[in-house]
C-alpha cells in the first residue's frame, strides 16, 4: 500500500496513457474505414445544470453531442479547450445545425467549487449559447463513474491537491452511442473546423 501511495501519480500517469492509447487505437481503425467506430454506449444520467435545472442525457437525444469533463479552477486545458468548443460551437452556429442537429456537454467534476454561479460565470466567458450548450454539475462520484464508464475519461485527485483528467472530448451520436474520442491537447489536428467536420458528419450518418 505504502509504494501505491509513493507512486501513486505515476500509476495515474500510467492510466492516462492507456486511455489515450484506447483514443488513437479507434482514430487509426477510422482512419482507415472512413467510419467511426461505435466504442461504447453512454449511460443516462440526471445532473443540475446553471439555472439549476435537471438535465439527462436523454434531452439531447436524438443529436449529435460534444461531451467534455471539466474543471472551473483549471489552470491550463480546459480553458484551452473550452475556448476550442466556443469556436466550434460558432460554426455550428453559422451553418444552423447547433441546437437543432447538435449540442455540446461540459459536465464538472468538482461540485465543492464549480457551484452554478461559478460555472455561469466560467460559460459566459466563452459566450456559450445555452439553447445549445449544456454546463452541468453533480456529484463528484456519479460524474467520475460517468466518465471512467461512459466515456473512458479518468478523474484522479480533488479539489485539495488539484485535479489530473484525460483532455478528452467525446462525440456521441444521436442513439447515445460514443464514436470517438478527441485528444484536445492536440490543437493542430483537432480544430474548431475539424470538430464541426466530424460533427455534421455523423449528424448525417
Amino acid at each position: 500500500m505504502r509504494i501505491l501511495l509513493r507512486y501513486k501519480w505515476t500509476w495515474l500517469m500510467l492510466l492516462l496513457a492507456l486511455a489515450m492509447a484506447a483514443y488513437l487505437a479507434a482514430s487509426s481503425w477510422a482512419s482507415r474505414t472512413g467510419k467511426l467506430p461505435v466504442i461504447g454506449e453512454v449511460h443516462d444520467f440526471s445532473l443540475e445544470n446553471v439555472n439549476g435545472d435537471t438535465v439527462t442525457l436523454s434531452d439531447t437525444e436524438g443529436k449529435v453531442r460534444l461531451v467534455y469533463f471539466f474543471f472551473t479552477q483549471c489552470p491550463d486545458v480546459c480553458p484551452v479547450t473550452t475556448f476550442t468548443l466556443s469556436q466550434t460551437q460558432k460554426l455550428l452556429i453559422k451553418d444552423g445545425s447547433f441546437g437543432k442537429d447538435s449540442s455540446f456537454l461540459s459536465i464538472s467534476f468538482d461540485p465543492q467549487n464549480d457551484t452554478r454561479e461559478a460555472i455561469k460565470t466560467f460559460a459566459d466567458r466563452f459566450h456559450a449559447n445555452y439553447g445549445g450548450w449544456y454546463f452541468l454539475r453533480g456529484d463528484q462520484e456519479k460524474v467520475r463513474n460517468l466518465a471512467a464508464d461512459s466515456f473512458k475519461i479518468l478523474i484522479a485527485g480533488n479539489s485539495k491537491d488539484n485535479f489530473a483528467h484525460a483532455n478528452l472530448i467525446g462525440l456521441v451520436d444521436r442513439e447515445n452511442r460514443l464514436r470517438a474520442l478527441y485528444n484536445a491537447g492536440d490543437m493542430d489536428q483537432v480544430t474548431p473546423e475539424f470538430l464541426e467536420d466530424a460533427v455534421n458528419k455523423l449528424a448525417r450518418e
